[in-house]
């Protein structure tokens, strides 16, 4: 019986121990990282979410590479006997994960704050822009590749902002640097055209006042025909009495050089010849001495320098004519006007009424600081 009891004993006693071994094994034994891999994992979730990826692209990726570290490091121990798992370097690589992420996302947010503010002060900058080259070039004859290019600036700056209102702001930052660069260069090279033209506006300056005088002088009528702003103004006694708006040639910027240039001249003419609606083709007419003795002598100089050929021909028929109101600049250089404004000028000018056309009545700086 005695036996008995030993053995019960020792069993217990041998049970007892391999359960004490085994708590203490479960005590001691490494405990898995799943509270640090979960951390790093909503880190970086959190930053994806924030677009770390795209505005702070490269601590977002290092701390991808971190998490990735941890994970096959965690892999790697859990091949190994339980209790000789080490995760230390799980733990390490989880916790820069989290570190960078976390930076990544604050990175993300201040960097996308930034770009939005500074796309923000571009996108009207560049609308302050666009307004002022539809103000000073809209119906300025530019050349077909730069108003291909203003075109095509537009069009970028409109595709920004929308992009901008989606929240896309990478792909808004790309376009509005391509349309940036094609609406200020476009600019720089329209702007320096335009000046270039201004610079005779001392002359035209000293026509208009001639002209305006010569009305006072002789109580009658004159007309200057303000080819910048398409006005075409009526002086009665040097005091201005109409005003009505007037159509070009296609290429009216400059002097008209040569016949079929569909340049409108510049200079100071009169009326030589009124036609009424049964002998001219666009209703009325009022036909000007062009070309005058300036035109003549420049036009020959040209011939002789050898900037026009030899038998270029100097062109003329140039009047004030009916037809228009069309919105555009569509004549081959004469000044077109509505049907009835030339009624009303058609009667009260005469052959021999002064008619100015200059480039503009205003300067430069006054119509861009306007």
């Amino acid at each position: 019986m005695g036996r008995i009891w030993k053995r019960i004993f020792l069993l217990l006693s041998a049970m007892a121990l391999i359960a004490v071994t085994v708590l203490l094994l479960i005590y001691f034994s490494p405990v898995p990282p799943s509270e640090e891999m979960e951390s790093a994992r909503k880190a970086l979730s959190e930053a994806a979410a924030n677009k770390a990826d795209v505005y702070s692209r490269k601590l977002f990726n290092q701390a991808k590479v971190y998490y990735d570290s941890a994970m096959v490091n965690w892999q790697k121990q859990n091949k190994r006997f339980y209790y000789f798992r080490d995760f230390e370097k799980v733990i390490s690589f989880a916790n820069l994960s989290e570190e960078k992420a976390i930076e990544a996302e604050s990175n993300s947010i201040s960097s996308s704050s930034n770009l939005k503010s500074n796309l923000q002060q571009k996108i009207e900058a560049l609308k302050n822009l666009v307004t002022e080259l539809d103000l000073l070039f809209n119906n300025y004859p530019l050349t077909e590749e730069t108003r291909s290019r203003i075109s095509r600036g537009k069009m970028l700056l409109e595709e920004a902002e929308i992009a901008y209102q989606k929240g896309t702001y990478l792909q808004a930052n790309r376009k509005l640097t391509d349309s940036e660069y094609l609406l200020t260069e476009s600019f720089g090279s329209a702007t320096e055209n335009l000046k270039n033209y201004f610079e005779s506006y001392s002359l035209w300056k000293k026509w208009v006042e001639m002209t305006v005088n010569e009305s006072r002088r002789n109580n009658d009528y004159s007309i200057i025909i303000d080819k910048f702003s398409r006005k075409c103004y009526v002086y009665f006694g040097g005091r201005q009495k109409y005003e009505f708006d007037a159509e070009l040639g296609k290429n009216w910027v400059g002097y008209k050089r040569v016949k079929g240039d569909m340049a409108t001249p510049e200079g100071m003419y009169k009326i030589t010849k009124k036609f009424d609606s049964r002998k001219t083709k666009y209703y009325k007419a009022l036909l000007l001495n062009y070309p005058n003795e300036e035109d003549t002598a420049r036009f020959r100089n040209e011939i002789e320098k050898g900037s026009l050929p030899p038998d270029a021909k100097i062109g003329g028929l140039i009047e004030i004519h009916g037809n228009g109101g069309k919105g555009i600049d569509w004549t081959e250089g004469c000044v077109a006007l509505t049907d009835k404004e030339m009624d009303l000028i058609f009667k009260i000018t005469k052959v021999g009424t002064p008619v100015t056309i200059v480039g503009s009545m205003t300067a430069l700086d006054t119509i861009v600081n306007k």
